[in-house]
């Protein structure tokens, strides 16, 4: 098991720069990426000294990445330190994954917004390929909208997902959500078209069919091909206090080792979505590993 967090980085005050369209420039968009990718570097030092072997990037490291402004050649501009970045990740053995926001969106109704939603999946996955990472590293998304019809939308994902190019398909991955579709439903969608998905435990407590942790991990793990590399899950745990469905600030211990134990016997890589990150991270790998859990340095 690796675990990690997403993003950025509050012990060292790593993220990403941005700013807004109307302040698009080629020169202030080189700035932050050259910028964006020190902070990348300087995290995943930190990552690898601190045993956390998983990390999402950002998907605000490229800004404007796939809108029709940015014409700039990032890949070829910055082949140098990608290519570096990604030595670094292959040398150390490190787990990486992407998560889009939450406007693409395959499904969709509107085929200008599928076609949006291809361009910012087409520059994630060239983002990954730059690094020269291999297949298990992913890419992940929900499956979209339902728009009132749960089997016309996961037809129609199916429909999209047939039509994407290998370039896509090879990183793309989904996860079951909180509100519209179960581990059941990325199932079905996983049986016919092939997509792994990944397993958001506290979604799946907050929209289920019934399973446990247990089966859940078991259920899903049978979507990953080997050459996807080892299944992935997102975990958190309700904030206490809060509507449902909210993320907890810091790591409820106990819940997480009780997640641990659940599913003893089972082989994943976990990516941490607690707000503060790397501080959680550290609680997380010391209690895996007096559970012998973790990947060992």
């Amino acid at each position: 098991m690796k675990i990690g967090y997403p993003c950025m980085n509050k012990t060292i005050n790593c993220g990403v720069k941005t700013f807004r369209l109307a302040s698009y420039s080629e020169t202030r968009l080189m700035e932050d990426v050259k910028s964006n990718l020190e902070s990348l570097q300087s995290m995943l030092k930190y990552n690898v000294k601190e045993n956390m072997m998983f990390f999402r990037i950002s998907s605000d490291l490229i800004p404007f990445a796939s809108h029709p402004i940015n014409q700039f050649n990032w890949r070829e501009h910055f082949k140098k330190e990608l290519t570096s970045i990604g030595d670094y990740i292959k040398t150390n053995n490190i787990r990486i994954s992407m998560h889009p926001d939450q406007f693409v969106l395959i499904n969709s109704l509107k085929d200008d917004v599928v076609t949006k939603s291809i361009g910012d999946l087409t520059w994630h996955c060239h983002f990954l390929d730059s690094m020269g990472l291999d297949k298990d590293a992913k890419v992940q998304i929900h499956v979209g909208g339902m728009y009132g019809d749960r089997d016309d939308a996961i037809r129609r994902f199916v429909n999209a997902y047939n039509l994407l190019p290998d370039l896509i398909k090879k990183r793309l991955v989904i996860e079951n959500d909180d509100r519209l579709f179960t581990l059941k439903d990325c199932m079905q969608i996983s049986d016919e078209v092939g997509i792994p998905i990944i397993f958001d435990n506290f979604h799946n407590e907050c929209n289920n069919n019934g399973e446990t942790n247990s089966e859940a991990i078991k259920i899903f793990s049978r979507s990953w091909k080997k050459e996807d590399g080892i299944p992935m899950v997102d975990y958190s745990s309700q904030a206490i206090g809060e509507r449902k469905g909210k993320h907890n600030s810091h790591i409820d211990i106990e819940h997480f080792r009780r997640f641990l134990e659940e599913t003893t016997g089972s082989d994943f890589d976990i990516i941490l979505e607690i707000k503060d990150k790397e501080i959680s991270a550290k609680e997380a790998i010391a209690t895996a590993n007096k559970l012998n859990r973790l990947v060992v340095k």
